[in-house]
């Protein structure tokens, strides 16, 4: 009997630290990990902002990015971190971190571009009741990084749009408006990077031939 005993208060106690096992390991798993926006980091110059007539166009670009440059020289640019996230564009001071010079939601901004210089990077940015605000960078070795970084945060807040609608307008979207930030990104975009493109290689130094 003293046997039997034993043996079942060694199968209770067996079964109860399984269950204690059991039972701490969900606990332990529930707890879902915080989830970070993805931020990629430039370091460039911030030549500044000027106020311009419409919202697109690479005319209006280069002409902010000129006037800009002509009017200041490279050691007045002030040296700055431009953070570009899924849905913020922030340009911080980088004598002082906490000092934010630019911040355009993506969703407001308009239009961008990489200007005649391969080291400038300029975007629009629409502020409400027709005001629109060129923002112009120096970037090196080129503005291509930049440009890149800024383009993929504009398809992917275009992406959540398509998913954020509801079903019945899925089905049969209406044609996006012809002046829709997107469309004018995205082709203006693909323009900047395909004349950046043909720059560098027109850059490139010829090797000689015997």
């Amino acid at each position: 009997m003293a046997e039997r005993k034993n043996a079942k208060a060694l199968a209770c106690s067996s079964l109860q630290e399984r269950t204690n096992v059991n039972l701490d390991v969900p606990l332990q798993v529930d707890f879902p990990t915080p989830k970070t926006e993805l931020v990629q980091k430039f370091h460039v110059q911030y030549l500044g902002m000027l106020p311009v007539d419409r919202p697109v166009g690479m005319d209006t670009l280069n002409s902010a990015i000129e006037s800009l440059m002509t009017s200041s020289s490279k050691e007045d640019w002030p040296s700055v971190n431009m953070n570009v996230a899924d849905a913020t564009v922030t340009v911080i001071s980088e004598k002082n971190e906490e000092e934010v010079l630019v911040e355009c939601r993506v969703r407001f901004l308009s239009f961008m571009g990489v200007g005649k210089d391969v080291h400038t990077f300029a975007f629009i940015m629409d502020t409400g009741n027709q005001r629109f605000e060129c923002h112009v960078f120096w970037c090196e070795p080129n503005a291509a990084n930049v440009s890149e970084a800024v383009q993929a945060a504009c398809m992917l807040r275009y992406q959540k749009c398509l998913v954020a609608r509801p079903p019945s307008q899925k089905v049969r979207p209406p044609p996006p408006p012809a002046d829709s930030m997107t469309r004018r990104v995205t082709t203006n975009v693909k323009r900047g990077v395909l004349s950046l493109i043909d720059t560098l290689k027109q850059k490139r130094p010829v090797t000689e031939t015997p």
